[in-house]
């Protein structure tokens, strides 16, 4: 049986390890950011060594945090990588403000607000794409890091409709235009616990509720949408991020839910 955490378990445990001052909540994002780098080295080899190239959109809250993390990792490694935020950079959690004045020090940031959000993800891909052509056939794909909204997301996505659409036909096309996507923690769009695409039902509603991934990397333990979505085309992979001496906190119902 493997246990499955639930939004509200996996904060408590992180909550109770930065309590206790065993470890900081700047040195959990750093983790769980190189945490995804590394699952994306060990599942496409070829991006661990040479220049590539990744777009990284980051969110208003921790989980947009670990995208900056990511972007000055890749950066740092010689990629060439974009990054855009949907957000207010002073409203951000504390550590994410931390990360993303980190990466401003190396990169800009490119807001993503109505009216450019769509025209600047757009060019972004564009732009990769030419990068490619330029490369030989064999060059590896560019990676798109969706780092929006992670754990706790509880509502619609509201205000970024042609990024969604922009990322659905990314998704429907990977084949042809040789991307990879990469969530942290939970696919954005999607309810952690209930599993399911929290959908706009309004009229003139976003169709596309959730953006698709082809790898997911969370942290500590698997989520129950974990479960709904790993299959063939996605790959869920869990890193270790220095919780273990708090575990026993999840053991406490009704929280906690097995499969």
């Amino acid at each position: 049986m493997t246990e499955l955490l639930t939004a509200t378990r996996m904060r408590a445990l992180e909550r109770a390890a930065i309590d206790s001052r065993t470890v900081t909540g700047l040195e959990l994002m750093e983790r769980a950011g190189a945490g995804v780098v590394e699952a994306m080295y060990d599942a496409w080899p070829a991006l661990a060594s040479g220049a590539h190239r990744a777009v990284v959109l980051c969110g208003p809250g921790n989980n947009g945090g670990d995208g900056f993390v990511i972007a000055r990792l890749l950066a740092k490694a010689g990629w060439k990588v974009e990054v855009f935020f949907y957000g207010d950079p002073d409203r951000l959690p504390q550590d994410a403000k931390t990360n993303h004045d980190r990466w401003g020090a190396l990169g800009d940031v490119v807001h993503l607000g109505f009216p450019n959000a769509g025209e600047a993800v757009q060019t972004a891909f564009t732009d990769a794409a030419r990068h490619r052509s330029d490369e030989l056939p064999a060059k590896p794909p560019f990676v798109v890091i969706d780092a929006l909204f992670g754990i706790g997301l509880t509502r619609p996505i509201a205000g970024l409709d042609t990024v969604m659409a922009h990322m659905d036909c990314l998704a429907r096309f990977r084949d042809l235009n040789k991307s990879r996507l990469v969530a942290v923690d939970v696919p954005s769009g999607y309810d952690t616990d209930t599993r399911q695409p929290i959908r706009d039902t309004r009229p003139g509603g976003n169709p596309f509720p959730v953006i698709h991934s082809d790898l997911v990397v969370t942290f500590h333990a698997r989520k129950p949408v974990h479960d709904a979505i790993e299959n063939t085309a996605v790959r869920v992979v869990v890193k270790d991020i220095g919780l273990g001496p708090f575990s026993d906190l999840k053991k406490s119902p009704p929280e906690a839910q097995n499969r």
